[in-house]
């Protein structure tokens, strides 16, 4: 169980208002909308559902661990690297690069050693940055412990991906209520299963990017994902 102090922790980085530009992506729920794939809470689910299972669960997840027990920060950038290579989609690649440093500014700009640090090495080094690896610098920046960094990235995630949904006038607040308690049931279940340290990242979301990699072409769009 968490103590207080990690709890308020986990309320202030794992909510939506939280200054670190996720409002800017959709991660492929604009896209699917867009197609007439994603029409109503059922469909958000299933979106949900497919990138806990097949992408934070099998890529981000064990990214953000290997980052959080890395020795140094040069190892953390060995690690970022990889994020860049195991991410076959471009715009993919770049949504998470562009969330990965707003997020990691923040967190410079709050005065946090690590971020500060680690920010700086970004400066020459325009393919570092990956979310999931800056999410362990951030985190554990912050204080939280791995398991903790593992359910707000998560949550993250979920609440991202809902937001997206209602602003697009998808489902309304009430409906994203309902599908953020369905996530947060898979999400317990899948940070309680180990996650090996060999475990090479992957993921495997065709339709989701697709969607994204359509989005540029798009003559109007809200989200940069």
């Amino acid at each position: 169980m968490f103590d207080a102090l990690t709890a308020l922790a986990l309320c202030q980085y794992g909510d939506s208002a939280y200054p670190a530009g996720g409002f800017a992506f959709s991660w492929g729920v604009e896209g699917l909308a867009a197609d007439g794939l994603l029409k109503g809470a059922a469909d958000l689910d299933e979106l949900i559902g497919e990138h806990l299972e097949a992408r934070w669960s099998t890529m981000d997840r064990p990214l953000l661990r290997r980052a959080f027990r890395a020795a140094d920060l040069e190892a953390v950038a060995v690690i970022d690297r990889l994020a860049d290579v195991a991410t076959p989609s471009a715009p993919m690649r770049d949504g998470s690069r562009r969330a990965g440093r707003a997020l990691l500014g923040v967190s410079a700009r709050l005065g946090h050693a690590k971020s500060q640090a680690y920010r700086a090495m970004l400066d020459d080094n325009p393919r570092l940055g990956h979310l999931p690896v800056v999410q362990a610098v951030v985190y554990r920046d912050a204080g939280l412990s791995l398991e903790a960094a593992e359910l707000v990235s998560g949550w993250t995630l979920v609440n991202g991906l809902a937001s997206a949904a209602v602003r697009l006038g998808i489902i309304g607040h009430v409906e994203a209520q309902g599908s953020l308690i369905a996530a947060r049931g898979q999400l317990a279940m899948l940070v309680a299963e180990l996650c090996p340290d060999e475990l090479r990242p992957s993921s495997f979301t065709p339709l989701i990017d697709i969607a994204i990699s359509r989005n540029p072409s798009r003559h109007v769009r809200m989200f940069t994902t």
